[in-house]
């Protein structure tokens, strides 16, 4: 799926530290917590909760945060709709990253146990 240039550019530029309490916010509503949340995104990146923190002090965007990732080898097993678009066909990588991120936490979100969320066989 071909996403517009004028799309990726916003998805590039958006500040991981405003997405960021919209997720904890979004889990937590659900009954999960903060720190299932941040298990989820060191799996999917490598940040611990300390470089974690850092990026959001250094108001990083999402090109920056996915430039500094180490993307987990199972990532690409991350597979569905979210915001419209199938993830699997979405053709820029980094705007794919940041639909794994999402569908991540959407998962969590709803409930799905930790085991299916890592993606773990």
């Amino acid at each position: 799926m071909t996403t517009t240039p004028e799309h990726d550019a916003r998805v590039a530029n958006m500040k991981f530290s405003s997405v960021y309490p919209h997720y904890v916010t979004k889990v937590e509503k659900k009954g999960r917590t903060k720190e299932e949340l941040h298990q989820v995104i060191e799996w999917l990146t490598g940040f611990d909760e300390k470089a974690l923190k850092d990026l959001i002090d250094e108001k990083v965007t999402f090109e920056e945060f996915f430039k500094r990732a180490k993307l987990h080898p199972n990532a690409s097993m991350i597979k569905g709709v979210i915001c419209g678009y199938r993830i699997e066909e979405i053709e820029t990588p980094l705007t794919r990253q940041v639909r794994y991120l999402d569908k991540l936490m959407d998962e969590l979100a709803r409930g799905r146990k930790m085991e299916k969320i890592l993606r773990v066989s």
